[in-house]
C-alpha cells in the first residue's frame, strides 16, 4: 500500500506521516507533497496511492487537486483532513466526489484515534467516514427545503461581499438577466424583500449587502468562510485592474 500526504504545513505533514505509519502497518511507502499542484503530479506518478488531503493550501487547494485526481482516477480513496467544517468546503467536496468513491472528511481537531480509525476505514475497508459536524452540514444542504444550489451559493457570497448585479455577472460569466433572475429566487428563499435601484455602470458595490448579509450569514457562513471569500474577491479585483 502507498499513501500520499498532501499538506502545506510541515508539522502537520510530519504528524500525518506518523499517524499513517501507526494506523496502517501494511503501508509500504509514504509520499509527501507540500501543495495541491505537487499532489496532483505525485498522484499521477503513483497511481495506486491512497491520499490524505488538506483542503486549504496556498496556490492550488485540496478541492481543486482532488477534482483533477478523481477525474483521472475516480477509484482513488481520499481522506480530507481540514480545520474547516463550514458549508463552502462541505459543498466543494460533496460536488466532486465520484459515485461509489470511498472518501472521508475528518477535522484536524479530531482525536488521534479518530484519525487512525478513519485511515483504516477508508483505505483498508473502503468505507466512507465523515465527522458528525460535517455530516450535519451535508444533510442540511441536501435535505433542507430552502437549501441552495452551488450556483446560487456563489452568487449569494457575492451579494454578501457587496457586489452589484453587473459585477456578479462579470465575475461569474453570466448575463445580467440571468443574475437578476437567480437573485429573485434567492430573495424568495431568504424571505428578504429587495427593491434596489438600477446598478450604476461604474459601480461595483451597493448598499443592498447590508440587509442580505445578516440573513445570509445566519443561514450559511461562519466568519472564517467570509474572510476567505473576501480574499478570493480581492484576488479577482486585482486581476481586473
Amino acid at each position: 500500500m502507498k499513501v500520499l500526504i498532501v499538506e502545506d504545513d510541515p508539522l502537520h505533514r510530519s504528524y500525518l506521516h506518523e499517524a499513517v505509519c501507526s494506523a496502517l502497518p501494511e503501508c509500504e511507502t509514504v509520499i509527501e507533497a507540500e501543495n495541491g499542484t505537487a499532489g496532483e503530479l505525485l498522484a499521477r506518478d503513483h497511481k495506486s496511492a491512497h491520499i490524505v488531503m488538506d483542503l486549504q493550501m496556498t496556490g492550488r487547494n485540496g478541492i481543486e487537486a482532488a477534482r483533477t485526481i478523481w477525474k483521472e482516477r475516480p477509484d482513488t480513496r481520499i481522506l480530507f483532513w481540514s480545520n474547516y467544517s463550514d458549508e463552502a468546503y462541505v459543498r466543494g467536496v460533496s460536488r466532486i466526489v465520484p459515485d461509489g468513491a470511498a472518501y472521508g472528511y475528518v477535522l484536524k481537531s479530531a482525536s488521534d484515534e479518530r484519525l487512525k480509525l478513519a485511515l483504516r476505514s477508508i483505505f483498508v475497508e473502503s468505507q466512507c467516514v465523515i465527522d458528525r459536524e460535517v455530516r450535519g452540514l451535508q444533510q442540511k444542504s441536501i435535505g433542507h427545503a430552502n437549501s441552495f444550489t452551488d450556483s446560487e451559493y456563489e452568487i449569494l457570497v457575492d451579494i454578501a461581499l457587496g457586489l452589484t448585479d453587473r459585477a456578479i455577472a462579470k465575475r461569474r460569466n453570466l448575463s445580467l438577466r440571468s443574475v437578476q433572475n437567480r437573485l429573485q429566487h434567492l430573495y424568495d428563499k431568504l424571505d428578504v424583500y429587495q427593491a434596489s435601484p438600477e446598478d450604476r455602470l461604474d459601480s461595483q458595490f451597493n448598499l443592498r449587502a447590508r440587509a442580505v448579509t445578516v440573513a445570509f450569514l445566519r443561514k450559511l457562513l461562519n466568519y472564517s468562510a467570509l474572510e476567505r471569500a473576501e480574499a478570493e474577491l480581492q484576488g479577482w479585483l486585482n486581476a481586473q485592474s
